[in-house]
């Protein structure tokens, strides 16, 4: 079968899809992964076809990313992104596919596609988006309002997402040579034939809400493609090998811009706990010098996180999760978007410290923060035994098994 996953938005909203891809390739499908030109490099090492998306998730016009605001900024880098996203999911779509699986920030527009192509598609989502009663919208800050409010700001949330594609819909749905119908309209469609939506994350950390209707699962997270043979690079290895375990410090792909002010504040929160650290550069542009301290660019989690002794992060989905499987504590700095939701969640299970937020940060409470993850022996042992849930979690086998049923 040949399968087309669009996915767009930051490095955490793509390379959980190239192991997801790297999976579904080795059962047997032709698998071609749509994402923004930047991660190019990372899909073809997955082995998979790469379709290039122009819309830019690093800022500038159509971007998503950039500095570490919030709110109105958000919504309106949103709408710039999608309002030239449409057209790059087209181009993508162009050449053809059997199945397509969409992420939460492609589905809006790639129901239009599947429409218009014909074919099943199936949705592979990073985060919990549909109105439960449970917990709040995932965008929109932590605080409960309730079952019922809860539902109802979730409701209201999705009303937001459908306004803020309905024009590039339109276009879409013109070029495409669709008939036109709003946005809601299609959701609502959605929603009605109980359109199914695997969700990339651990039930260890967001169980499935018993609200939920019909065709929403939670499968378990697929984690990013790593070759089998790779191995750390030597000075990062020389560096673990020379000392006690460091502390990790990165904010992803947010917090562009401030690179010199964050480093200069990890250098001296590392320096006054008394730790080693790894400091990755990130898409903030981190750098500290020092004997105790390495700069690193991107490695994958999976093989440095088993190798610190906590984990300061920006509280991104899968960066939550990455340091969860290692079994290491978390010291949550949440910068935006679904971020604070992770870090409550985290906190919440016990394998983290409490989130800082991240226009809260400061040298003395990020050092606060990493004394008691090294310290409090509790914070460790309860992310150890949610590392021994998650090992025991296949979500791309369960992805694969939902693609096979979607075919039959």
């Amino acid at each position: 079968m040949k399968i087309l996953i669009m996915a767009a938005g930051s490095h955490g909203d793509v390379a959980p899809y190239t192991g997801l891809g790297a999976h579904l390739r080795a059962a047997g499908h032709a698998v071609a992964l749509a994402a923004p030109e930047a991660f190019g490099g990372l899909v073809a090492a997955g082995g998979l076809e790469f379709r290039p998306l122009s819309a830019d998730p690093r800022g500038g016009t159509g971007g998503l990313t950039g500095g570490a605001t919030g709110g109105g900024s958000l919504l309106g880098k949103a709408a710039a992104f999608i309002d030239r996203l449409g057209d790059g999911l087209a181009d993508a779509a162009a050449p053809g596919a059997d199945l397509l699986l969409l992420s939460t920030t492609t589905a809006p527009l790639g129901w239009h596609l599947a429409e218009a192509m014909n074919v099943p598609s199936l949705g592979v989502y990073l985060q919990p988006t549909l109105p439960t009663g449970e917990f709040p919208p995932v965008v929109g800050g932590t605080r409960s309002f309730g079952r019922w409010g809860n539902r109802a700001a979730g409701a209201i949330g999705q009303r937001v997402v459908d306004r803020l594609h309905a024009d590039a819909a339109r276009r879409l749905r013109t070029r495409l040579g669709l008939p036109p119908l709003p946005q809601s309209a299609q959701r609502r469609a959605r929603e009605r034939g109980n359109w199914r939506v695997l969700h990339g994350f651990s039930p260890v950390l967001v169980p499935r809400p018993a609200d939920w209707r019909s065709g929403l699962e939670v499968v378990g997270t697929w984690w990013p493609h790593v070759a089998p043979d790779y191995q750390l690079p030597g000075e990062v290895e020389d560096f673990l090998r020379a000392g006690p375990a460091p502390v990790f410090i990165g904010f992803g792909s947010t917090a562009g811009g401030e690179g010199e002010r964050l480093g200069a504040l990890a250098a001296e929160a590392l320096r006054r706990a008394g730790v080693r650290g790894v400091v990755q550069a990130g898409w903030a542009g981190l750098a500290v010098d020092g004997d105790d301290v390495l700069t690193v660019g991107e490695i994958p989690h999976a093989h440095l996180f088993p190798r610190m002794a906590a984990v300061a992060h920006h509280a991104g989905a899968g960066t939550s999760a990455a340091a969860l499987r290692a079994g290491v504590p978390s010291i949550p700095i949440p910068v935006t978007a679904d971020q604070p939701f992770w870090a409550a969640r985290l906190a919440r299970l016990g394998a983290a410290t409490d989130p800082v937020p991240y226009g809260e940060l400061t040298a003395e409470r990020l050092t606060e923060s990493i004394r008691r993850a090294v310290e409090e022996r509790t914070f460790r042992a309860r992310a150890e035994t949610a590392a021994g849930e998650l090992a025991r979690e296949d979500g791309a086998a369960r992805v694969a098994e939902a693609v096979g049923l979607s075919w039959a």
